[in-house]
């Protein structure tokens, strides 16, 4: 029997600060985990470097923010926050079922 999916959408703050990696090979990357996941990517929005409201950090004042809408099953979010979680070019996650 196969899971029905849902349709999700996703906001990311990406840190690339002192690694190699560019913007887009860490949306590659966010793509592979959701992917992991038996989701299905639909859509990627990059939205650009924002200051943050609070920060936290003072090295770290303002990141880049993409958004992705993609398909998955409903207990995915879940498997993809663990995973997101232990990679450190994903500084937040945010993810809303639309």
């Amino acid at each position: 029997m196969t899971q029905t999916k849902r349709k999700y959408h996703a906001t990311f703050i990406l840190d690339n600060r002192g690694k190699e990696e560019t913007i887009d090979q860490i949306v590659e990357g966010v793509k592979k985990e959701i992917a992991a996941v038996q989701g299905e990517v639909t859509g990627v929005e990059n939205l650009g470097k924002k200051d943050f409201a609070r920060v936290t950090d003072s090295k770290f004042p303002d990141a880049v923010y993409v958004q992705i809408d993609f398909l998955a099953p409903a207990d995915s979010t879940r498997h993809l926050h663990e995973r997101l979680r232990l990679n450190s070019s994903v500084y937040r996650t945010l993810v809303q079922a639309v």
